[in-house]
């Protein structure tokens, strides 16, 4: 099945929901011009349709393959990335001072969201980087920006970032890594990494000249725990006198997971330092590894959100497309018996509308978090808190709508959903490492209730219901959520509310939120859509008020259902032993 950038739907988006021309008003995003703008989402389609999508089959297909250390991608993921460096899409928002063009994060989400639908597992290599360029543009020495972002930002080299280890899992504190201080030779001042990690993503391929490693570990007598962890850069190669990739780091590939999904991206096990000779030079100071580590997860929390809308759109294009052109049995209820199109039975048109509403929902709240990141940098009152929050929303309710709109488009297939052949089975399995890396799903939602409940005093919560209350106006469904959030915030921080009782049911209050504030986006785009629907006929705004409002009157209400289990408490999780529980 064939991809197309839903370009007009992100321009929607970008200019309503990102309000990216206020952005533009402001000194430091003044290139972002409706002409730019227009002139990415086009430019970056047309890229992403003609070089991604095309090598996407293949890429589950064949897969990236492991030799004796070394990685090889499928045929023409070589060539396909070094036109992605070429066009200039890896640095959108990269730093002017380093190569960059100054551009908003939204827009690079833009970039990652559009490269991502036509190719989710390969766009993992550019999203990474993303990652890494923040971590040392914000704790980097001036010596270590000045020799790593260039090449980072530009995508001539790609980065990752090191975290998890085999005993360790998501407790990063029970890490092992060691950082040893080298205090002579041409080495002194940096240190000697050993350890090993697990599931570092592009950690070993053959696109670029050298991959830039971000690795925590403990340099000696380090307190236990996350507060002894620190960072390092750690190249593949050694730079020479001339900043070029020299001599290699003692820096392995052990081996490539066999995966369920996201075969083009090789999920890497890293050796360091198996020689004695793996050589990285610390960033964001002693001890201050999960502070910057941090400004990676948090970018990279919000582009796996992304993956979401991207899963999502793909699937329901494909799904579309088939439905379209399957014809099967005769539409009930009407007085021709010849089949038709499973597109007009309405099953079908049930999932495909809802597919389509949960994709939309997802993209306005990928572009509300990604501007109040930008609002963030431009110091705009309240922006950072509000990002702070919509993080955990985006990255959990995101990967949970890609996962359901994968599914649903398997069952839009029927029964050659469940045939490889027709590629909507990649999609499925592609979509479900979402929920679960970058910190799963759960671990957002003890994160929501645990740290942004109680930000800026709880203040920061209770204005956005208030912007939701205030969007809703006259919308009952969308009302009585917002009042429903309201009553569970007020319970989880009442002392009738243990800790337990809190994290039992903070996945069911974090869907709750998130749809709330989706609603509030959906409710603001069909206000919009009606108004320019006034002045013509357009048929992507009357679509546009169908999407919203299924989404306002189907599935807000559904979230309704989920306050009994957000207030439910803990005890009923702990009436059966751990031994009956597993039993």
């Amino acid at each position: 099945m064939s991809f197309t950038a839903p370009g007009r739907e992100q321009n929607f988006v970008l200019k309503h929901i990102a309000e990216i021309g206020e952005l533009a008003e402001h000194e430091r995003f003044a290139g972002a011009s409706d002409d730019m703008v227009e002139a990415i989402v086009e430019g970056i389609g047309q890229f992403a349709a003609g070089e991604f999508a095309p090598i996407n089959r293949i890429g589950d297909t064949v897969g990236a393959k492991w030799d004796d250390g070394k990685v090889t991608m499928p045929e023409g993921f070589k060539q396909a990335y070094a036109q992605f460096v070429e066009g200039g899409w890896a640095s959108i928002d990269g730093a002017e001072d380093f190569g960059g063009q100054g551009l908003p994060y939204s827009l690079s989400a833009l970039i990652l969201e559009t490269c991502g639908a036509a190719n989710f597992a390969f766009t993992l290599c550019p999203m990474l980087s993303f990652g890494a360029i923040e971590a040392i543009h914000v704790h980097g020495s001036d010596e270590q920006k000045a020799h790593y972002l260039p090449n980072l930002i530009s995508g001539a080299w790609t980065g990752t970032m090191n975290l998890t280890e085999p005993q360790a899992g998501s407790d990063v504190g029970a890490l092992r890594s060691t950082a040893e201080p080298i205090t002579e030779g041409e080495h002194a001042g940096k240190y000697r990494i050993k350890g090993q990690k697990i599931y570092i993503t592009f950690g070993e391929h053959d696109l670029t000249d050298n991959i830039v490693h971000l690795v925590l570990a403990r340099t000696p007598d380090a307190p236990e725990g996350t507060r002894g962890i620190s960072l390092f850069i750690v190249p593949k190669y050694h730079l020479d006198a001339d900043g070029k990739p020299g001599a290699p780091n003692d820096v392995t590939c052990v081996s490539i997971e066999h995966k369920i999904g996201i075969h083009a991206s090789p999920t890497c096990v890293m050796a360091y330092g198996e020689q004695d000779e793996c050589i990285g030079e610390m960033i964001g100071g002693e001890f201050g590894g999960m502070r910057a580590m941090f400004t990676m997860m948090n970018n990279a929390r919000i582009n796996v959100g992304s993956q979401g809308v991207q899963i999502a759109e793909r699937a329901t294009q494909q799904a579309s497309q088939f439905a379209a052109e399957r014809i099967q049995s005769a539409r009930a209820g009407s007085g021709d018996k010849a089949p038709v199109a499973i597109i007009e039975h309405p099953d079908v048109r049930r999932m495909l509308l809802r597919s389509k509403a949960l994709t939309q929902a997802a993209r306005a709240l990928l572009y509300y978090a990604t501007s109040s990141v930008d609002r963030a940098t431009l110091g705009i009152e309240g922006a950072k808190s509000r990002a702070e929050i919509l993080t955990p929303l985006i990255k959990g309710y995101g990967t949970d709508i890609g996962n359901e709109v994968a599914s649903i488009g398997v069952q839009v297939h029927g029964g050659m959903g469940f045939i490889e052949e027709t590629g909507a089975g990649q999609h499925f399995r592609d979509a479900r490492i979402a929920p679960i890396y970058e910190g799963t799903n759960g671990i957002q939602a003890a994160d929501l209730v645990g740290r942004k409940l109680g930000l800026d005093g709880g203040e920061a919560m209770a204005t956005l219901i208030a912007d939701i209350r205030s969007e809703a106006r006259e919308d009952e469904n969308l009302l009585a959520l917002a009042n429903a959030c309201e009553d569970i915030m007020r319970w989880m921080a009442s002392g009738d509310a243990s800790i337990d009782d809190r994290l039992a049911g903070s996945y069911a209050f974090m869907t709750m939120l998130a749809t709330a504030t989706c609603g509030m986006l959906m409710k603001k785009q069909h206000r919009i859509a009606s108004a320019e629907l006034a002045s013509g006929d357009d048929p992507f705004l009357k679509a546009k008020l169908v999407t919203t409002r299924y989404y306002l009157d189907h599935i807000v209400p559904e979230a309704l259902g989920l306050k009994a289990a957000a207030m439910g408490g803990a005890d009923i999780l702990y009436r059966l032993s751990s031994a009956e529980l597993a039993g």
